[in-house]
This record gives structure tokens, sequence and C-alpha cells, in this order.
């Protein structure tokens, strides 16, 4: 979290396009504290990209979820990888252009947790 006075901005509070400009990719200490942030649903996969998998009752809720993250990631200009089918939705995120993860991956999937 980033304190301002006292008070602090939770990731999901923030937004992706307030964090581009990285020419780097998060080392395992600075990805840490952001992760603390995150559902217990998500795993780091080899230090490079976020995974969660949503389950569902059926391919309608699933697709319901994936439209919504979708406006998520549209408004935030960070768009993750969506793969679903019935029953379920696993979103994979980085960032492509350091090849791994920012603190932006870290706020995108802080916010789809809010869905």
């Amino acid at each position: 979290m980033i304190t301002f006075g006292g008070d602090y901005l939770a990731l999901h509070e923030k937004s992706c396009s307030a964090c581009a400009g990285f020419d780097a990719p998060l080392s395992d200490a600075e990805m840490s504290p952001f992760a603390r942030e995150l559902n217990n649903g998500w795993t780091i996969v080899d230090g490079h990209h976020l995974e969660r998998v949503w389950e569902f009752e059926d391919f309608a809720a699933a697709l319901v979820f994936v439209n919504s993250a979708g406006a998520v990631c549209e408004k935030e200009w960070h768009h993750a990888d969506f793969d679903f089918g019935w029953g379920r939705v696993q979103v994979t995120i980085w960032t492509h252009s350091v090849n791994g993860l920012t603190e932006a991956d870290f706020v995108l999937a802080c916010k789809l947790d809010q869905i």
C-alpha cells in the first residue's frame, strides 16, 4: 500500500494508467507487499505472471464474469488473458512490454477481485 499523510491507497483504489512507464519487471522482494493485497486464489507463476481460476455454476455465469472483467481491463487500459468455458474462468496477467510483473498487474488483479 502507498501511504499519504497517514492514509493508505490500496491497490484496488489505484489506476493501472498511473502505473505506466515500467522498464523492468518487479523482483520477488518488490512483489511481496503487492502480493499480500491479492485474494488467496491468485498464484505468482515463475515470478512472471499472475493466475487465478474462478468457478461458476454454468457457462452463462462465467461469461458474465468475463464481460465484467473485460470492462475493467478496458477502463484501466491494461488487459488480462482469459480462458473460460463451462463453469470456470482462468485469468492470466503480466506486463507484456517488460515480459514480467509490474505494479499495474497487481492493481488489475485487485480490481478483478472486487467483481
